[in-house]
């Protein structure tokens, strides 16, 4: 897999760790960024893994920056490609060439968006928590692998909540992550199911072929 970072990535140290284990199922074979000389790029180097960075600022559009993106994460032929604290949306270019999933720190399809956690606050739920989901064209709305809940707390704010939900989802990704690897996948409309079917073998076989 690849792993897509933008700043210090605890949930790519995370999965590194998991990784070390032979029987976890998956390796990282690169993390790329968006910015460069991130402490996530710098852990991934010392571990002996291949970086790239696609600098944002350095495309005249979002639709270059993708295809940029896209073609450096295809360098690397990737089964999966894992958004974990990556924040730039993924556009066409990168979600219809690459099985990809992202974490985030709310209970989709509620509080989609960058400041998720903050929403849920101002809402006053009781129960927030984390999703894996695949990525698609949209905004935190493609189909949803995984949740885990997160009580709210009398007396949270925005840093004390998120802390929990980042010890959750550091769980959760690397569990999630490891059974989409041993197992597989397949997707019906917008229900995940873990393990292959004969089709699905089939036509993933087919698509690293033609890469």
């Amino acid at each position: 897999m690849v792993v897509l970072i933008s700043g210090a990535g605890s949930n790519m140290a995370a999965l590194l760790e998991a990784c070390s284990d032979p029987e976890y199922g998956a390796q990282i074979v690169a993390v790329g960024s968006d910015r460069a000389g991130t402490a996530g790029q710098k852990l991934a180097a010392e571990a002996g893994v291949p970086t790239f960075v696609v600098p944002f600022r350095e495309y005249t559009d979002r639709s270059e920056w993708d295809r940029a993106m896209s073609d450096r994460i295809a360098d690397h032929t990737p089964d999966l490609v894992v958004s974990a604290g990556f924040m730039r949306i993924l556009g066409p270019a990168v979600v219809g060439r690459h099985p990809a999933v992202n974490i985030h720190p709310a209970l989709l399809p509620s509080f989609p968006g960058a400041r998720a956690v903050r929403d849920a606050l101002a809402h006053g739920v009781r129960l927030t928590g984390t999703t894996i989901h695949f990525l698609d064209e949209g905004v935190d709305s493609g189909p949803i692998i995984a949740q885990m809940g997160v009580p709210v707390e009398d007396g949270d704010d925005e840093a004390r909540l998120h802390e929990r939900i980042k010890h959750v989802e550091r769980r959760m990704l690397v569990d999630t992550v490891g059974r989409l690897a041993r197992q597989g996948w397949t997707i019906e409309g917008r229900h995940v199911r873990f393990g292959r079917t004969e089709d699905s073998v089939t036509d993933a076989t087919e698509k690293k072929e033609n890469r």
